[in-house]
């Protein structure tokens, strides 16, 4: 306990004192009493003198008798610290103690001496008066000897005291600073007291004087002794006392220290008549040691000029180290190293030793590379054969991922496919399935406990004797299903195809296999060297390695069953079209018709298609549209039936000369009566508004303050209401070259004087976000609530366009249900956009503060509001595409407002969509085109208004609850949909999930949303049925698959969906059980069934084509 308490006194510096109170037992019954003993930092080759008093007590029944041996304990100031009660035994330890203190006290701190008196045999330094012709006797070496202490030091003592006008001079010799940059004189001396002589002393003083001078060069002359050439450092007293006849000498310690530039330094004692002895004189200056910490070397280094200045050395690493950052360490004025930044690590294939700071040469067998700290054995598969190893190289025939760490294992590469199977072929067509790879246990990965084997193998399929005319599909360069459809293939043709298997996770990307596809499979070595890639963004070099393969050569089935090739168009006008084609050159029977089909190429989907018979091998089209692309195909019967359809062929009518001309001069005389009916109409709604104005100017509400009369620096930027109301567009501010004037245009500036701020009620993007109060015309008087936002001091000019070019679009707007924008402050710091103020905040903290406590009209009164503005913003042609609970805002009479037009941005084309730059995009709002394609539309919007609607109806709740983002865009490309709140009704559900088709053309309008939450209002009995919510596990959160017509289960269950269960016993008969035989389905097929009606057909086709999207 001792020791740990004398070593933490340690860490304290410059004069820092320990206290420490504590009983130490020992096992002979006598007891240590440690009190109040205080260390303080003391330098190298000072002097230390420690007195202790032991006392040994014993105890018997009568008395306590105790023996005291006394060792007193001195600082260098010779002053007595403290007394120490110890057993006789344990002086050594104490001793020892003693040592260790001291030696850690100055650890940190190195004296590099220069001049010390006591080591000195003789001193001989230069005196002034000197000699016989001085009036005084001066400065006197003589020696000063202790036989107790073993002290035999050469001193200089001068009193004379006797004398008039003393001016005595004691010079060192010349010192060499060396490095050093500030300097430290310790003097050891004695005063005696000036009534030591009375009556004799004449001149007594009882201090001396210590200069300097700074010189470039050792001199063989005296140094100049003039007073004005030397500076001085201090006028020395007796800090310890003066001694006289009546106490004991007491030896005095004086340390000073001074700055130095020059190569060095005379030192210079002064005594103008005192009676002093110096007993001794150390110069010497400070170092921080030399120390090596963070693999970098530190040389020792002198202190700075000043004690506060900090010196900074630079590091060079030790052996078989690099620096990562520059190795810099701060020395500070009193020796000590401080502020460690940068430092060096060991070389790869050398291994770190933290405890000596060097780095050890990993041996054979082991390596070490960036990834790891230690030298570790090499992973599977793989070795070493030197020391000092980065890595450990593969064996023959395994290999280790580009990707991957270099403490890898390595890996062979994936075997070939398995059960390679020809499913289907036909004239045209075939359909290859296989399986993934086997496993083998050199492939399987185990870390962390789980293992990871090829769970995702990518395949390419190759087919050298296929035309480019042949379709693949899938059409990607590579893949991971199992399955693929060749189509356009050549009758009665030989093909050869090839799957090549590659393996992205199992760390054996550097190579890749291919297997033939055959019947029967063969374990022939073939050297490849074709290549592919993109496996993880890895190049695949087939070439590297051996491969095995296994082959398979099929043939399309022959053009006998009477295929028709070679359709094409001969000639076209604008209703008529001449089609031929060749006849087949083989047949297994007498064609006896052909079947000509056409339909617009916009309605192909569809299947409205008119056909034709003809037994010879042309066909004449009439009564087609004017400018429309047809598509054509034609088939042949024979007695065993009609053949397949060629082909499409695709032909455009043309449009006549007359009819244009027409349609132009209609054009004309519509477009004159429209021009003169809205000139008559514009003439009325103007005199209208102006009438309507001028009547109800006092009943306008508080917001519509811009119509009255404004000072000129209130109303200088007045934006003019707009006299059509909704018909007038949008206007991105980002298309003006000034912001400034976007500003001027759409926004309004307020003098700054008419706001007052009266609290922060929260941060934006920008700076806070304020409520306060706006003074209205026409004598302002009277004042409104208003939000203020304000722009942070010292923001960029990007950050004051972005502030306000929120404004600019805010400032466009005017509709109860859109927030609405006051005006702004720009003429004066800080910028503000004033908004009128909603007082319950967000819908979503506000839901979530009232948790079930309002009615189902009530919610829908909310969400009619938010549609009712994204209706208006719709119309202007503005996407907002943040559409979130959060940025809906509510007063205080539950009226919910459009707010945050942060993201927003105009639609740019016809096509109804605007393509991003980059930037965040709130997933579990947006729409899925949005997110894969980066394209915003009105209808993305409406997906947003879905998920708002969720969250009203389940009080604020997160959509999607703690599910990643990558989570929630693979679940909604599955087709999985958020499931119905607690107790939602069933009509706002359905509601939902129209919002949420995943065709975009198929969700509603904001205008007919708003129609349909109007009839669920005004029919309340509609909201008494409620979708009961699915159990939903917390840690799963398992969501409801999509309520449509694209998710199969099974035959009835789909046909139940479409409301075509009537025909479940067609399916039934005809077999079809999956949804890849559904998804096959053609009107002949249907008609074949005996599903005669052409509308329930279109239905049932249109659906199986959605059906094959999802698949």
């Amino acid at each position: 306990m001792l020791c740990c308490a004398l070593i933490c006194g340690k860490l304290h510096t410059h004069i820092h004192t320990l206290f420490i109170h504590t009983y130490m037992l020992i096992a002979t019954g006598a007891y240590i009493h440690i009190y109040n003993i205080h260390i303080y930092e003391i330098y190298k080759m000072s002097a230390i003198h420690w007195t202790f008093r032991i006392f040994q007590t014993q105890n018997s029944n009568q008395n306590r008798n105790s023996q005291a041996t006394e060792i007193s304990i001195r600082t260098k100031n010779n002053k007595l610290t403290s007394l120490i009660p110890f057993s006789n035994f344990s002086i050594v330890l104490l001793i020892w103690i003693i040592s260790v203190i001291y030696n850690l006290q100055i650890a940190n701190a190195d004296q590099v001496v220069l001049l010390d008196t006591t080591r000195e045999a003789t001193l001989e330094w230069t005196r002034y008066p000197y000699g016989p012709q001085a009036q005084t006797p001066g400065w006197v070496e003589e020696s000063f000897t202790d036989f107790v202490k073993g002290i035999n030091w050469r001193s200089y003592v001068v009193c004379d005291v006797a004398y008039h006008n003393v001016n005595n001079w004691l010079w060192s010799p010349f010192i060499d600073r060396g490095p050093a940059n500030r300097l430290y004189i310790e003097i050891q001396f004695t005063i005696r007291d000036c009534s030591l002589f009375p009556g004799n002393a004449l001149s007594c003083k009882e201090t001396f004087s210590l200069l300097f001078y700074e010189f470039d060069a050792a001199t063989r002359e005296p140094p100049p002794w003039q007073t004005d050439s030397y500076k001085l450092i201090a006028r020395i007293a007796a800090g310890e006392g003066r001694f006289n006849q009546n106490s004991d000498v007491d030896i005095n310690t004086e340390v000073k220290s001074i700055a130095v530039s020059k190569k060095g330094v005379y030192f210079a004692f002064r005594d103008q008549g005192a009676c002093i002895s110096v007993l001794a004189v150390k110069v010497y200056y400070i170092t921080c040691p030399a120390v090596t910490e963070n693999f970098a070397h530190f040389n020792e280094t002198p202190t700075g000029r000043e004690i506060t200045i900090i010196e900074k050395q630079n590091g060079t690493c030790v052996e078989n180290a690099e620096p990562y950052e520059a190795p810099t360490y701060l020395c500070k004025g009193d020796g000590k190293w401080t502020i460690l930044t940068g430092g060096c690590r060991c070389k790869v294939g050398y291994e770190p030793n933290e405890v000596n700071n060097t780095c050890t040469e990993c041996p054979a067998g082991t390596f070490r590379s960036a990834e790891v700290r230690k030298c570790i054995s090499c992973p599977a598969n793989s070795n070493s054969s030197k020391t000092g190893s980065p890595m450990c190289n593969c064996l023959a025939g395994y290999y280790r991922h580009p990707a991957d760490g270099r403490h890898m294992p390595c890996y062979k590469p994936p075997n070939a496919p398995t059960n390679l199977t020809l499913l289907f072929v036909d004239q045209t067509s075939a359909i290859i399935s296989w399986s993934a790879p086997t496993r083998d246990d050199n492939q399987l990965v185990t870390a962390n406990g789980l293992e990871k084997y090829r769970t995702e193998v990518v395949y390419k399929v190759r087919c050298s004797s296929c035309s480019s005319n042949v379709m693949f599909n899938p059409s990607t360069d590579t893949f991971n299903e199992t399955k693929i459809t060749l189509t356009n293939l050549e009758p009665a043709t030989t093909y050869t195809v090839q799957v090549h298997a590659a393996n992205s996770i199992s760390y054996v990307a550097d190579i890749g296999l291919y297997y033939n596809l055959t019947y029967s499979s063969s374990d022939n070595a073939l050297s490849n060297t074709s290549s592919f890639s993109n496996i993880n963004g890895h190049q695949l070099d087939l070439s590297e390695v051996e491969t095995k393969y296994a082959e398979i050569v099929f043939t399309t089935e022959s053009a006998m069953l009477s295929t028709v090739f070679n359709l094409r168009v001969v000639a076209i006008t604008n209703k008529e079209a001449s089609l031929v084609w060749d006849k087949p050159g083989q047949t297994d029977a007498p064609i006896e018709l052909y079947e000509v089909r056409w339909f617009p190429k916009s309605e192909m989907e569809t299947i409205n298609n008119t056909t034709l018979s003809t037994k010879e091998t042309k066909a004449l089209i009439y009564n087609l549209l004017e400018n429309t692309e047809y598509g054509f195909q034609v088939r042949c019967k024979t007695v065993n039936g009609f053949g397949a359809y060629s082909n499409m062929v695709y032909a455009q009518t043309h449009q006549s000369v007359g009819t244009v001309y027409e349609d132009s001069m209609q054009i004309r005389f519509i477009a004159g009566a429209i021009v003169t009916g809205v000139f008559f109409l514009v003439i009325f709604i103007v005199a209208t508004v102006y009438f309507m104005r001028s009547k109800h100017q006092d009943e306008l509400d508080k917001k519509s303050t811009n119509h009255l009369p404004l000072p000129m620096e209130y109303a200088s930027n007045e934006v003019t209401t707009p006299l059509f109301g909704n018909s007038r567009s949008y206007v991105d501010p980002h298309t003006y070259e000034d912001p400034n004037q976007a500003i001027r245009e759409f926004a309004r500036e307020i003098d700054a004087n008419y706001i007052t701020i009266e609290a922060i009620i929260g941060g934006g993007e920008f700076g806070d976000v304020c409520r306060g109060r706006l003074k209205i015309p026409p004598n302002f008087v009277q004042d409104i609530d208003v939000a203020i936002k304000t722009l942070k001091p010292g923001s960029s000019e990007k950050a004051r366009c972005d502030f306000l070019t929120e404004a600019s679009i805010m400032g466009q707007f005017d509709h109860p249900n859109v927030i609405y924008l006051q005006g702004v402050v720009t003429r004066s710091n800080p910028v503000m956009i004033i908004t009128e103020y909603m007082e319950n905040g967000s819908l979503d903290t506000f839901l979530r503060v009232n948790d079930g406590k309002f009615q189902t009209l009530q919610l829908i009164v909310m969400l009619r509001g938010i549609a009712s503005g994204m209706s208006y913003l719709s119309d202007m042609n503005y996407v907002h595409r943040d559409l979130a609970a959060r940025n809906v805002l509510v007063n205080a009479q539950l009226i919910c407002k459009i707010a945050d037009f942060g993201l927003s941005r105009e639609i740019e084309n016809a096509s109804d969509a605007y393509t991003t730059r980059g930037g965040k995009i709130p997933v579990r709002w947006t729409a899925p085109e949005a997110i894969a394609f980066r394209k915003f539309t009105s209808a993305s919007d409406v997906w947003s208004y879905g998920v708002v609607l969720w969250e009203v109806m389940s009080y604020g709740e997160r959509p999607y609850w703690n599910w990643s983002n990558q989570d929630v865009i693979k679940s909604i490309e599955k087709g999985y949909r958020l499931p119905a709140p607690m107790d939602c009704p069933e009509a706002l559900y359905q509601l939902m999930l129209d919002c949420w088709q995943k065709q975009r053309t198929h969700r509603p309008t904001f205008a007919s949303i708003v129609s349909t939450l109007d009839n669920l209002a005004r029919q309340p009995q509609s909201l008494l049925t409620t979708r009961n919510s699915p159990e939903n596990d917390s840690s799963t959160h398992i969501l409801d698959a999509q309520r449509g017509h694209n998710i199969f289960i099974s035959t009835d269950l789909w046909l139940e969906n479409i409301k075509m269960s009537r025909y479940s016993q067609h399916f039934r008969e005809a077999n079809l059980v999956s949804a890849q035989q559904i998804s096959r389905l053609t009107a002949q097929l249907l008609s074949d069934m005996g599903i005669t009606l052409v509308g329930h057909q279109k239905k049932i086709l249109h659906q199986a084509r959605q059906l094959d999207t999802i698949i």
